[in-house]
């Protein structure tokens, strides 16, 4: 990764990591890698830029709709929209280039830039590293005619909705769904797509006032969502995060349905429907080996990437599969979406659950999630982890003890001296012994 671009875009602290005229620089030197690239050859080019309500997506989106405009960018300003409802726009418009200021589930003084490159994907590496290298460079700048010109676009929220609802498989009528929209940008297409496919909606985490993104609500917290299904005798709860790129759900219960549960209830609708290609689901390592099992059992292969949907996304592509995601809740439907989209997911979700005519809770069974422990060991030397002998053989024989109804997986942290060390059995007290066993090993013999 460069200064700059993460695994993500561009992300930190707003008006300190992430600047305007970072924001502004970062703009200009795309238009020129893009430009150069020849992805404008033969037209003027065109960019659309959206926001979550943050704050600083205020004078973020400015600097970004300036940079573009004045590298001689046409600008399509869609406002507060999710991410993935900018990625639409950019599809269905057929735009160079989509621009994203959010920071996604991290709290409000943080904000982030990402951008898409024609056809909603995300930018490849290479073309990221490029802008970096030629940030603040001297150009020629355009005059007159030639810079661009900017423009509001009001009816963009509309059209994704339009966009969501034509995916749809079954309606939603009958059921009764609470919607927590983390006071961020899926406040109002969010509730309005579930409305629209037939639900009875209760709304909350709706009123974003530019400070209060995923401050106690949405897919980090739970907590208001699980109370207000409780309440209001729901027979469902979504829960988005800041961008709306991905959700979590709860049941009639107050009981959390993760995204490895919301995979296999999606995994096994689209096979159903003779629309999995290859019957393949596509999974990180650190999805619950009880998704394995279930697809396993259902004739569904999954095949696990390294964390971050990027790698989920990449294998995808690459092979042609179609449904892929991750733990947290950020699902990939390839068929409707170019990257991980909550409102898309709630929706198939939910109409999964209206086509059987059956509770969430007994929906989501299918994937029976085994007990999983997670331990952090500190001021390691991470790089011998996969190496070390006495590690190896501790792993080994962990292994051989939970048989297949356990798994273990040790991790190098990515940013951090650190070794995750991540183990699922049958029982939690079983899990718990086997992790705190195995971390012991791993601090005692790769000890900084």
């Amino acid at each position: 990764m460069g200064r700059y671009f993460g695994t993500d875009g561009v992300r930190g602290l707003a008006n300190v990591d992430v600047t305007a005229e970072l924001a502004l620089d970062l703009s200009v030197a795309a238009a020129h890698v893009l430009g150069d690239a020849g992805v404008f050859s033969g037209h003027r080019p065109r960019a659309v830029v959206g926001r979550d309500p943050r704050a600083s997506g205020e004078f973020l989106s400015a600097a970004v709709v300036a940079g573009l405009a004045s590298a001689g960018v046409d600008v399509s300003d869609v406002g507060v929209l999710p991410t993935p409802g900018i990625a639409h726009v950019v599809t269905a418009t057929g735009a160079d280039l989509g621009v994203v200021l959010s920071a996604s589930h991290n709290p409000m003084p943080d904000n982030g830039i990402k951008f898409f490159a024609r056809g909603g994907h995300k930018l490849p590496d290479e073309v990221e590293d490029a802008i970096e290298a030629r940030l603040r460079e001297p150009w020629a700048r355009p005059t007159g005619a030639d810079v661009g010109r900017v423009t509001s676009d009001v009816g963009a929220g509309g059209q994704y909705v339009e966009h969501l609802l034509s995916t749809l498989p079954h309606r939603l009528d009958g059921l009764r769904v609470v919607v927590d929209c983390a006071h961020g940008a899926a406040w109002s297409v969010g509730p309005e797509a579930l409305r629209r496919a037939g639900a009875d909606v209760v709304v909350i985490g709706a009123s974003p006032d530019g400070l209060n993104t995923n401050d106690g609500v949405g897919s980090t917290h739970l907590e208001p969502l699980q109370r207000a299904v409780l309440e209001h005798g729901a027979d469902a709860g979504i829960a988005f995060d800041g961008d709306a790129d991905r959700c979590l759900a709860v049941d009639a219960t107050g009981a959390v349905v993760d995204g490895d549960q919301i995979m296999g209830v999606l995994a096994l609708a689209l096979a159903s429907r003779g629309q999995l290609p290859g019957s393949v689901l596509v999974a990180t390592v650190m999805s619950n080996l009880g998704l394995l099992l279930a697809m396993r059992a259902a004739g569904v292969e999954v095949v696990q990437t390294a964390v971050g949907d990027r790698y989920v996304l990449e294998a995808m592509r690459e092979h042609g599969y179609v449904l892929g995601g991750e733990q947290s809740g950020h699902v990939v439907m390839l068929d409707h979406q170019t990257t991980g989209d909550g409102v898309l997911t709630a929706l198939h979700l939910l109409a999964r659950v209206a086509e059987l005519g059956q509770p969430l809770a007994e929906v989501a069974s299918v994937v029976q999630r085994l007990p999983q422990v997670l331990v952090n060991v500190p001021r390691v030397d991470k790089a011998r982890a996969s190496t070390d002998p006495h590690v190896a053989a501790a792993v080994a024989e962990a292994s051989a003890e939970l048989g297949d109804t356990g798994r273990v997986l040790l991790r190098p942290s990515g940013t951090e001296p650190l070794v995750r060390v991540m183990v699922e059995a049958a029982e939690e007290t079983q899990a718990r012994a086997v992790a705190d066993r195995l971390a012991a090993v791993v601090q005692e013999h790769l000890a900084l």
